[in-house]
C-alpha cells in the first residue's frame, strides 16, 4: 500500500510534539518525585505513599501547562535559529 506524502509529513510533527510534551511530564514527575524523597526522610515512607502524595490532579494541570509553554519555546527557539 502506499503512503500517503502528505498525510505523513502531517503525521510526524504531531508525533514529534506528542513525544516532546511527553517526556517534559516525565520530567517534572520524576523531579517532584527526587524532591519527595530528599525533603521528608521519614522511616517508613515508601514508592507508592510519595506517588500517592505527588501524583494530584493540580500537579497533573501544572505539568500539562508548562510542558505545553516549554514545548512552545523551543519550537519557536527552533524556528528563529
Amino acid at each position: 500500500m502506499p503512503r500517503d506524502s502528505k498525510n505523513g509529513r502531517r503525521l510526524g510533527p504531531v508525533r514529534r510534539a506528542v513525544i516532546e510534551i511527553a517526556f517534559i511530564v516525565f520530567l517534572f514527575y520524576s523531579n517532584l518525585l527526587m524532591g519527595e524523597f530528599t525533603a521528608t526522610n521519614q522511616p517508613g515512607k515508601s514508592l507508592t505513599f510519595a506517588l500517592r502524595d505527588i501524583i494530584t490532579p493540580t500537579n497533573l494541570a501544572i505539568a500539562i501547562v508548562s510542558s505545553l509553554v516549554g514545548y512552545s519555546v523551543v519550537e519557536y527557539l527552533r524556528r528563529k535559529l
